[in-house]
């Protein structure tokens, strides 16, 4: 390969390197803008400084003061907002939601039997009003605030208690921003991370379908919200937090989301114990199509998960919704083969499951990874994940119902160990250490274990968990809401 030899005192090493891999002709030197590089998080505007014009030597112009970056979320001039990365950041918002309402409820409500539908959806409806208002309150206080002192690395503070701060004040124009996100109003930010609490919470559903009492299941999920997903947050999202500081790298939810709600499922399937029948009667789903149409949601509102985790519309967003579709459709093609391989036979139902595992294993990942990385990433997944809803689920012996330990929990494990092993400092300016993402898998997972573990005794202390023989019998729908579904 030929190499240019030359080089002009004007050029630096760098145009030369760029031209000479690209095999483009040298650019004129007043277009060419200073390289940014890939940071985990949105950068500050930087001030660009523009070279002087010999005629300008003797006077040259003031340049413009870069501004100090934000520790703590406060108020800045409306005129430094990025109305691209805000109008982004609102659509991701929505796409997000868009994956718990309706598509969790439809992905769960078509796999559980007749009886039992109405009351999944239920559960699901009701997590994402009562999320939603603890989040508010109190929940992206302790997640998203640096807290004060040793504390602040492990939970936030209170100075965004009921959104207080949240300001847009016309007159002077001014408005909050997050340190986090710097680029786009806080309100849209506390929003968009709203939308994660309300998608892990009712992840854990699925765990302890058919068999929960609704009383007792808006009393644990309350707690949980509060005293095990904020802490999360907080641990591995907010920059004081520790495992932030530690360099665990978790772009969009791999352990905050799917391996804590996968543990916390777990849990739950082990203290309500196996449903009615579970191992000697057949659970039909009640309408596999259902599930398709709620799957099919959830892939297109990943786009908003992922590539919204980028905080801003530009280049690694783009890059993040691109490894999230490939790693989609390999997870699926990889759990039907080995479905093939073992039962004779791909399923609909294989297919959906395969494709959600390989975007909760690309989740960690999506900033951090190239394209072919995603491929492996899927592919690695779609396997492990068909192992953890079949051969490890009865190493388990646990009833976990709709495989949410399966497939989000081990989707996560895997999916963040192999951030590690994959993760490129060229995209993301950060480098990978698979011990690094080791410890923080294990630190979550031990934590969510443990305290789901104390909330759902402190829940049993006030509410029976688990309905009665009758109840279950006839079904939730009827024993718990007094519904029932059409023919």
């Amino acid at each position: 390969m030929h190499h240019t030899r030359f080089v002009s005192l004007g050029w630096g090493l760098g145009l030369l390197l760029a031209a000479t891999l690209v095999g483009a002709q040298a650019p004129d030197p007043a277009e060419v803008a200073p390289a940014v590089p890939a940071a985990s998080a949105p950068a500050e505007p930087v001030a660009q400084v523009v070279a002087a014009s010999p005629a300008a030597t003797a006077a040259p112009a003031p340049v413009p003061a870069v501004p100090v970056p934000l520790t703590r979320p406060g108020l800045v001039a409306a005129d430094t907002l990025h109305g691209a990365d805000t109008a982004w950041m609102m659509t991701s918002t929505a796409l997000v939601l868009l994956m718990t309402l309706p598509g969790i409820a439809l992905f769960y409500g078509g796999m559980v039997r007749k009886k039992n539908v109405l009351n999944t959806m239920a559960c699901v409806v009701a997590i994402c009003a009562v999320v939603s208002l603890l989040w508010f309150a109190v929940g992206y206080s302790l997640a998203f605030t640096p807290g004060s002192g040793d504390l602040g690395r492990y939970i936030g503070g209170g100075e965004r208690l009921w959104f207080a701060g949240l300001d847009y004040v016309k007159d002077a124009q001014k408005v909050a921003v997050s340190h986090i996100a710097p680029n786009i109003p806080e309100s849209v930010y506390a929003m968009f991370q709203l939308t994660f609490a309300i998608i892990t919470a009712a992840l854990v559903v699925g765990a302890f379908v058919e068999r929960m009492r609704f009383s007792a299941m808006l009393c644990f999920i309350s707690l949980w919200t509060l005293v095990v997903y904020a802490p999360i947050a907080h641990w591995v999202w907010e920059p004081n937090g520790w495992l932030a500081q530690l360099g665990a790298l978790d772009f969009a939810g791999g352990s905050v989301v799917h391996i804590n709600a996968g543990v916390a499922g777990l849990v739950c399937a082990y203290v309500l114990g196996p449903r009615r029948g579970y191992g000697r009667e057949a659970f039909t789903p009640f309408n596999l199509g259902l599930t398709m149409v709620g799957a099919g949601m959830l892939w297109v509102g990943w786009f908003g998960f992922n590539a919204g985790s980028a905080v801003a519309s530009d280049g690694r967003a783009g890059l993040a919704m691109a490894v999230t579709h490939i790693a989609g459709a390999a997870g699926a093609l990889s759990w039907m083969a080995a479905e093939w391989m073992v039962r004779k036979r791909p399923t609909l139902l294989g297919l959906c499951s395969g494709l959600v595992a390989g975007l909760v294993a690309i989740t960690p990942a999506a900033g951090f990874v190239s394209p072919r990385a995603a491929l492996a990433i899927g592919l690695i997944a779609g396997v492990a994940c068909y192992w953890g809803a079949t051969g490890l689920k009865r190493l388990l012996n646990a009833d976990d119902s709709l495989d949410v330990f399966g497939v989000h929990g081990v989707g996560g494990i895997v999916g963040s160990l192999l951030t590690g092993v994959f993760a490129s400092k060229t995209i993301s300016g950060v480098e990978g250490s698979v011990l690094t993402q080791a410890i923080g898998v294990g630190a979550v997972l031990c934590y969510s274990l443990l305290m789901t573990a104390v909330v759902l005794w402190i829940t049993s202390l006030v509410f029976s968990l688990r309905v009665s023989d009758s109840s279950e019998s006839d079904g939730l729908d009827i024993a718990q809401h007094a519904e029932r579904m059409g023919t």
